[in-house]
């Protein structure tokens, strides 16, 4: 009987401990951040693919299932999510997870926006009246978000406060020491001119100084015209680019046609965690982005 219990002890203490936390996450990045922070005492799952468009969602009943036991919804907000994370909150049921309540969180409001419209007119196309929702492509912005999402975690989970805070910590060291070096070797990269396909990089283009000299879409949103990409092609023979550049879950082609057509590579880039083979995480989504834009410049 004793070696039965003290094998039943053992057996116990080798398991991993069960998450504190139950957490949904909008994006890729943001299940990556959740779990630099939460380790082993979260559980995340992902809403979206890598190579799904993060502006057009569709409210599964999965999604509507995971949310139902959620305790913690990490989203980027600025209404990046608006098409249907409300329609996941209601049907969930989960009082928990709706706005307002600790359980919901939203990067926008502790990170720095940029692009803000100075006026908002459905005639110009996607527009955000907060300012570009993608701000996880400027590590500063990750930084602050992952200081605030550690603050809510501890919230939720008192219990494991020093955890969280102390793994954000190590994660903080880690993210600047990665931030400096990436500085450094995306050096060749300043004044780089590139057309890409969306504005989903203009944080990324803003803190390494390329310089953005077009987008395949005529508008924000509006897909790539005929017309659009000859004006395009006319205009980068008088003004040459270095590459097209687009994000995995862009349509190719657009950016397969131009780059053909002005011979300049075209750069595909993960845009977010999952994106390519190698953005397995978040410093490997800006590690790979920078080695694939260095390429091309070779």
């Amino acid at each position: 009987m004793r070696r039965t219990l003290a094998f039943l002890v053992l057996a116990l203490a080798s398991w991993p401990a069960l998450a504190s936390l139950d957490i949904f996450a909008c994006t890729p990045e943001w299940g990556s951040l959740a779990r630099e922070i939460g380790g082993e005492r979260v559980s995340v799952f992902v809403a979206t693919s890598p190579l799904q468009d993060p502006h057009h969602v569709q409210a599964r009943p999965s999604l509507i299932s995971h949310a139902r036991r959620a305790d913690l919804v990490v989203c980027t907000g600025a209404e990046l999510e608006i098409g249907w994370m409300p329609v996941v909150q209601t049907q969930s049921g989960n009082p928990r997870i709706q706005v307002g309540q600790p359980g919901y969180f939203e990067a926008a409001p502790v990170a720095q926006l940029i692009e803000v419209p100075q006026r908002v007119d459905r005639a110009l196309g996607d527009v955000h009246p907060e300012g570009n929702p993608h701000l996880h492509l400027d590590p500063g912005n990750i930084s602050l978000v992952a200081k605030a999402l550690a603050q809510r975690m501890s919230l939720l989970d008192a219990k494991d406060a020093s955890y969280y805070f102390e793994r954000e910590l190590d994660f903080q060291k880690r993210w600047h020491a990665a931030t400096l070096r990436w500085e450094r070797e995306a050096e060749p990269l300043k004044g780089m001119p590139i057309i890409v396909h969306h504005t989903d990089l203009s944080y990324f283009i803003r803190w390494l100084g390329l310089v953005q000299v077009g987008t395949l879409e005529p508008k924000p949103g509006l897909p790539p015209s005929a017309a659009h990409l000859a004006e395009l092609l006319a205009d980068m023979k008088a003004h040459p680019v270095k590459a097209v550049v687009r994000a995995a879950y862009n349509d190719p082609r657009a950016a397969d046609w131009l780059s053909k057509e002005a011979h300049v590579p075209e750069v595909v880039v993960p845009f977010t965690v999952g994106g390519t083979e190698g953005a397995n995480d978040l410093f490997g989504l800006y590690e790979d982005t920078i080695a694939r834009l260095k390429a091309a410049l070779r």
